[in-house]
């Protein structure tokens, strides 16, 4: 019987382990931003609004890294008292501290159409999965306010280009996959996220270098936190439901020591 078990215990750890091994080849996080450590903010509207380029306070996090910009994509204080005579509200604490804020094409006379880039290897992975939180919101500095009275409903999209030079942009060429979303309509300078996701198809890549490019479309101006990025052979996985190698690791030591008891049981 012992022996028995003992087979047991090395087909249990080996399967494990090939698992474990599966987790990390399948899926890839290729960048988790919460914007909660901008590099030196400043304030440069006088109205929790920065204009500092996103490279300046969000470069190189995680090292090497470097987003591309067309027009000002803003970083707003989100925890601040000058927006509007009172500062942002956020009833629900999901954005932090910071966000990013872009605004639309349409949104003013002559106004500037917001883009950013980032530039990512998908490896041999069908897919570039993205989550983060959008909202509805507005500036009372910067010529805004943009949204009216009764507020405006943001439409972002998100595309992926191929990229075979691996060179930083916001994306030209070949359009591998594009997707829109959707927030909801809220006043002005209360922030009422939507959790999205979607599922980019990087199948068609040259070589796995990819462009993923973030546009506001409509609803004048509206801001995203909390940017997950992940590369993965499943659509719409970013790793929440897969544990960590850490983890698993640990949960095969525990049932180990079960075997184990029973082995000398």
């Amino acid at each position: 019987m012992n022996k028995i078990l003992s087979s047991s215990l090395f087909i249990s750890i080996s399967s494990l382990f090939l698992m474990i091994s599966s987790v990390k080849a399948s899926t890839i996080v290729l960048y988790d931003q919460d914007f909660e450590n901008p590099n030196g903010f400043v304030d440069t509207s006088g109205g929790d609004v920065s204009q500092q380029s996103v490279n300046s306070l969000y470069g190189n996090q995680p090292v090497g890294f470097s987003f591309s910009q067309r027009f000002t994509v803003e970083t707003l204080l989100i925890t601040g008292n000058n927006a509007f005579g009172t500062g942002y509200s956020d009833p629900t604490g999901v954005g932090g501290n910071y966000a990013l804020g872009m605004l639309a094409g349409s949104s003013i006379s002559g106004g500037q159409d917001d883009l950013l880039g980032l530039a990512f290897n998908v490896g041999d992975n069908d897919f570039l999965n993205v989550r983060l939180d959008i909202s509805s919101i507005d500036l009372d500095r910067l010529r805004g306010p943009f949204l009216p009275t009764a507020g405006a409903l943001p439409v972002f999209e998100f595309t992926l280009f191929d990229n075979p030079s691996g060179a930083l942009g916001t994306g030209s060429g070949l359009i591998l996959s594009s997707q829109q979303v959707s927030g909801s309509i809220s006043d002005r300078s209360v922030f009422d996220w939507t959790e999205v996701l979607l599922a980019l198809d990087a199948s068609a890549s040259t070589n796995g270098n990819v462009i993923l490019r973030i546009d506001l479309l409509s609803g004048n101006y509206a801001a995203f936190d909390n940017l997950r990025i992940v590369a993965s052979n499943t659509p719409g996985d970013v790793g929440k439901a897969i544990p960590e190698p850490a983890s698993a690791l640990a949960c095969c030591v525990f049932g180990m020591g079960l075997l184990v008891s029973r082995i000398k049981a």
